[in-house]
């Protein structure tokens, strides 16, 4: 184990040519006693703003920091990956707009909403992925490859059955709940690949550009969830076809669902055997910095990880902070990468990850339900009825009346989540700024020999 590292307001000045002496690590590991007691920790003081969870003592000084053009083909890579994530959040997110053209109630779009959960729940199996795995076969690729088989196969089946689900082929309504539990493991799976895609852009890009991981998967799962969603619902519609890409109307779109489906599942299979045969994994990652010692020691550095002040108190103001916004996507993934441990890569990264989504997942749940409770209806021409149960609708409907909106649920939680927003960010904003002045030792977890 490396010194111990902290931050002391008091520390003393190195004495000169002790600094040189100590980074020398072609003489081998420095001696017991070696160590100065006048010196500064290493972890800490003017260090902590550039050098964030680096071990002093393993840094290999004769070596040049690596530009990103030298790393651009893992940078492509991982953006193509963060695209392909990027596919099935785009699908899921088009189906409530498929449901809400077939009259879905709100209920139900609330009840579909559980689909995005599998990425605010991803910690709960973030631990098996970083600690099982083939080792021959790559830490990593062992669980991207056939996670992202699984998805082809998947997705081409899925193209098979999607049209009796959305109630296309016979005329019923939407079957919601086999539309949720599809989707649902659909997610559960691209979640799992996020979180072998993650742990891998730590150790596939050096530490001066593992920055450029959270770029990667903002502009990637961005551009995926695009394709999957704003490109399809414009290819899918007959409307937008005949009037921007067609000399002759048809009564349908360019693409259906069953058509992307099978298209993108083609591609998840095609990329994933480019992956498995022509991409290796970086071997010259130390044993102590990248591996665990099992499923168990891993947990336990999880909830070690979960117990630090620092990360718990940035957990709980994420967890918050998007009741009304979502922003500052790419900031928070940036900083991230930056304090996350590589001891713990790929679990540590999905916990911080993992809290952001679902501080963004939620709200929007949440919301969605209440918006039915909060709408006031009330029954115009017929007396003494309202609009508040199903029932009365219908009693309503046969007396001869109609159920006209009074006071729309969107626009009260409009008002109450601009109240709460404003109120997060005066009683809690000022501690997330305290944050970014805390040194790596208060991220860096703390693991028993």
């Amino acid at each position: 184990m490396s010194p111990t590292v902290s931050h002391k307001d008091s520390s003393r000045q190195r004495r000169p040519g002790t600094f040189n002496h100590s980074l020398d690590l072609k003489s081998g590991p420095l001696p017991p006693g070696s160590w100065d007691d006048n010196l500064p920790e290493v972890v800490g003081g003017e260090g902590d703003k550039e050098a964030l969870l680096r071990d002093i003592s393993t840094v290999d000084f004769s070596k040049t920091p690596r530009s990103c053009r030298a790393e651009l083909s893992s940078i492509l890579l991982l953006l193509f990956l963060y695209v392909l994530q990027g596919i099935p959040l785009g699908l899921a997110g088009s189906i409530p707009l498929i449901l809400q053209s077939k009259n879905v109630s709100y209920t139900d779009q609330a009840f579909f909403s559980f689909v995005f959960w599998p990425f605010s729940l991803k910690l709960l199996w973030a631990p098996l992925v970083d600690a099982v795995y083939f080792k021959n076969f790559g830490r990593r690729k062992s669980w991207l490859v056939p996670t992202q088989y699984i998805l082809g196969f998947f997705m081409i089946y899925l193209s098979t059955q999607v049209d009796h689900l959305l109630g296309n082929t016979d005329g019923r309504t939407p079957d919601v709940v086999a539309l949720t539990v599809t989707f649902f493991l659909f997610e559960f799976l691209a979640a799992t690949q996020d979180i072998a895609v993650d742990g891998w852009a730590l150790t596939m890009l050096s530490r001066e550009n593992v920055g450029y991981a959270s770029t990667c998967n903002s502009v990637g799962q961005t551009a995926g969830y695009f394709l999957g969603n704003v490109l399809f619902l414009a290819l899918e519609s007959a409307d937008f076809c005949n009037k921007y890409l067609r000399f002759e109307p048809q009564p349908r779109g360019i693409v259906t669902l069953s058509d992307f489906l099978f298209f993108w599942g083609t591609v998840f299979l095609i990329t994933t055997t480019l992956v498995a045969l022509l991409k290796k994994e970086n071997k010259e990652v130390s044993v102590g910095k990248e591996e665990t010692q099992g499923i168990t020691d891993t947990y336990k550095l999880l909830f070690a990880i979960v117990k630090m002040p620092a990360v718990l108190t940035f957990c709980l103001l994420i967890l918050t902070a998007k009741v009304t916004l979502y922003s500052m996507y790419v900031s928070i993934m940036a900083f991230n990468a930056k304090v996350s441990d590589p001891l713990i890569g790929g679990t540590y990264m999905t916990l911080l990850n993992t809290v952001s989504n679902l501080g963004g997942n939620w709200p929007s749940t949440v919301a969605l339900w209440l918006v039915d409770p909060l709408t006031v209806k009330e029954c115009v021409g017929a007396s003494n009825q309202n609009c508040r149960t199903p029932d009365a609708v219908e009693l309503c409907k046969k007396l001869g009346g109609s159920c006209v909106t009074a006071l729309d649920g969107y626009y009260v939680e409009s008002v109450i989540c601009v109240l709460i927003g404003f109120g997060w960010w005066f009683f809690l904003g000022p501690k997330l700024k305290k944050l970014q002045d805390e040194g790596p030792s208060s991220w860096k977890c703390k693991r028993d020999k």
